[in-house]
């Protein structure tokens, strides 16, 4: 008889722990004591380094997968929305130099191309602007959605700026009280190896050892399981990306009206970058640097002078140091222990692909959980092969922005122009878009993290040129991309007459709440 996996234990919390098994109980749920059987034990010693504050749109699927209502996660969690990221000063520095990388597809993303033709005749307007409406709605300070529109539908695609303490508390709730997580408050004190080198159990303080069938290893930076039980090696990207050192602020609204902003602001430094994230009562806000590019002193000098615009007195503030080694794991699935969140790596807050890949690799556990032990080194094969494409794809989008920039004011930004810092891959790509517009067969899978669009908005939003094939465009082509384009014009002028304000939305589903799907 085949061993089953009936007993799944997470150990550490946080909003990796609690993402992961809200997503396993929701699709498993145990009913009558069959199903999975999910303890989720952690430290109440271990602060939560709550550096991810900003989502992607999934997060509204996986919320709702759970049984989470929009309505109350809003108000619990300090949520607003979030319509995409505004990049300042990344291509040339100058105080007029900006791009956004939007939410939503361009018009007719699934069937025509339009940046050839915008490339053609922009017409004065951005990439963004031509093809989807929201550049112009996160300009105006607009909400994607009215107070009518139902929890989790949008009219312009969203996701989340949260508080991530809140939130690892509000689903700790939710996990417990809605899907039969079992809740262990204590202190891991040794792994416990099975003969054929299998995780059997964990050995805590007070609640002596919990045995599993499957271990997923949350416990942040330590990776406890995977990293320090089990060995698996951790592959730094400190060659590819610079970044090591973050310095995180809460800031106080001046006023309890005070507009929220659209999208994550993200401003360029001398040697790293500014994240400017408004929350509906606070803004989080944080400047990630190179150690090796610049002192700790200039980078507090640049955040300090970046708030004092809209803050008295900045350096008034409480500011946390938080290091950061970007990288991964060389495996994330290791006997029967998987690792998701910051035990199986890190990268950097651009592009907020933390607590996406926490969703995806959550997601791909629930969707294809082994029934038994034999199934498992099946799936884990799959699962560290799609992963380790996953990470790889990330690392080339983020090395994609600071590759395209032409600042030469540190040589921060110079040194992340040699393409002995380039991956392969992502150089390869270069090379292709110089002649071929990004499109969807330029990827190896079906499903991308970053689709063909996001390359777009961030290649020819930094001034990036594709030149005109010899055989030019199709006069079908160019007529389906002008009625494409023509059509944003009246979507946009649609959306800028009909949407709320963002602070203005959120007051109202404070106070009357969101209809229920």
């Amino acid at each position: 008889m085949s061993s089953i996996i009936a007993r799944v234990v997470i150990v550490g919390g946080g909003t990796a722990g609690w993402i992961t098994a809200g997503t396993i109980a929701a699709q498993h749920q145990r009913e009558n004591g069959q199903g999975l059987e999910i303890t989720l034990v952690e430290s109440p010693n271990v602060p939560i380094i709550g550096v991810g504050e900003g989502t992607w749109p999934t997060m509204r699927n996986t919320l709702k997968k759970m049984g989470v209502r929009e309505t109350d996660f809003i108000r619990e969690c300090n949520v607003a929305f979030k319509q995409g990221a505004r990049f300042s000063r990344w291509h040339t520095g100058k105080p007029d130099d900006y791009y956004y990388h939007p939410l939503v597809l361009p018009q007719g993303f699934h069937t025509a191309n339009l940046a050839p033709q915008w490339l053609e005749d922009s017409a004065g307007l951005s990439f963004s602007k031509a093809v989807c409406p929201q550049e112009y709605l996160c300009e105006r300070g607009l909400a994607p959605k009215q107070i009518t529109t139902p929890e989790y539908a949008a009219l312009a695609n969203y996701a989340y700026h949260l508080n991530a303490g809140t939130f690892s508390k509000f689903l700790q709730k939710h996990c417990t009280e809605k899907l039969g997580v079992r809740h262990v408050l204590d202190d891991v004190t040794q792994v416990n190896s099975a003969a054929n080198g299998d995780i059997a159990s964990v050995s805590t303080k007070a609640h002596g050892d919990l045995a599993g069938d499957l271990f997923i290893d949350c416990t942040g930076f330590k990776s406890l399981l995977l990293g320090e039980h089990l060995g698996v090696p951790f592959r730094s990207c400190k060659d590819v990306l610079f970044v090591d050192t973050a310095l995180a602020v809460q800031v106080p609204y001046a006023s309890e009206d005070s507009p929220i902003a659209s999208h994550t602001i993200s401003t360029a430094q001398d040697a790293g970058w500014i994240w400017d994230i408004g929350l509906s009562t606070r803004r989080g806000v944080g400047h990630v640097y190179s150690s090796a590019h610049t002192t700790e002193e200039r980078a507090r000098e640049q955040l300090s002078a970046y708030l004092r615009p809209e803050v008295e007195n900045p350096d008034l503030l409480s500011t946390r140091k938080i290091p950061i080694n970007p990288g991964h794991r060389t495996r994330f699935w290791e006997k029967n222990c998987v690792a998701v969140g910051l035990s199986a790596g890190f990268l950097e807050p651009l592009e907020a692909s933390a607590l996406l890949l926490v969703e995806i690799s959550a997601a791909m556990i629930a969707e294809q959980f082994p029934v038994n032990r034999q199934a498992m080194d099946i799936i884990a094969r799959r699962f560290n092969d799609t992963f380790l494409y996953r990470w790889d794809r990330i690392i080339d989008f983020l090395k994609l922005h600071y590759l395209l920039s032409e600042r030469t004011d540190n040589a921060f930004w110079v040194d992340n122009r040699d393409p002995a810092s380039v991956p392969d891959s992502l150089q390869e790509l270069m090379t292709l878009w110089q002649y071929h517009h990004p499109w969807h067969d330029d990827f190896d899978r079906a499903v991308e993290v970053f689709p063909a669009a996001s390359y777009q908005y961030v290649l020819y939003g930094m001034g990036f040129k594709t030149e005109p094939g010899h055989l030019g465009m199709s006069g079908r082509s160019r007529e389906v991309a002008r009625q494409y384009l023509q059509r944003n014009e009246a979507q946009t002028r649609q959306l800028l007459d009909s949407l709320p304000g963002n602070r203005e939305l959120l007051n109202k589903i404070h106070k009357y709440g969101l209809q229920q799907i």
